[in-house]
């Protein structure tokens, strides 16, 4: 079965889409099925294996902010893991070094996790009252990191 991916760019002038359709049609050839679309139109990653996402650079920089859903946010005492969750970072900053990071507890929900062995390691963390299973999305965290983005953007 061939991986579906998006590839998603950001333009002003166009450049980025003739280079978004190239890479587009490149994977194509090699059995990928591509779609390619503006990020503003981007609604649903569901059904993507990968992502491929471009920019055009506005004054040497490529304005990007990255953010990671993690469950270990919502661990008791996650602040001491703080560094240990922003260490997953370090392949996208060596890409593209984000102005901003945002690093953010989810939503555990065990009968979603596909991998056994993941379900083992939450049900322990359960077990052990490491955490909780439900919802730990905090709508303040993530408006007060939005809001810093918007002098950074």
């Amino acid at each position: 079965m061939s991986k579906n991916i998006l590839i998603t760019y950001a333009t002003y002038t166009g450049s980025a889409q003739i280079v978004a359709e190239q890479i587009s049609a490149n994977l194509s050839n090699k059995e990928f099925k591509t779609t390619v679309m503006p990020m503003t139109e981007v609604k649903d990653l569901s059904g993507f294996d990968a992502v491929i996402a471009g920019s055009a650079i506005h004054g040497g920089m490529w304005p990007f902010a990255a953010f990671l859903v993690c469950m270990t946010m919502a661990m008791k005492n996650s602040e001491k893991y703080l560094q240990f969750v922003s260490d997953f970072m370090i392949p996208v900053r060596k890409i593209v070094p984000p102005v901003s990071e945002g690093l953010f507890a989810g939503r555990l929900e065990i009968k979603k996790v596909q991998s056994l062995t993941d379900k083992i390691k939450f049900r322990i963390s359960i077990a052990t009252g490491v955490m909780k299973e439900g919802d730990h999305i905090s709508s303040t965290e993530i408006l007060r990191w939005s809001d810093s983005l918007s002098h950074l953007l």
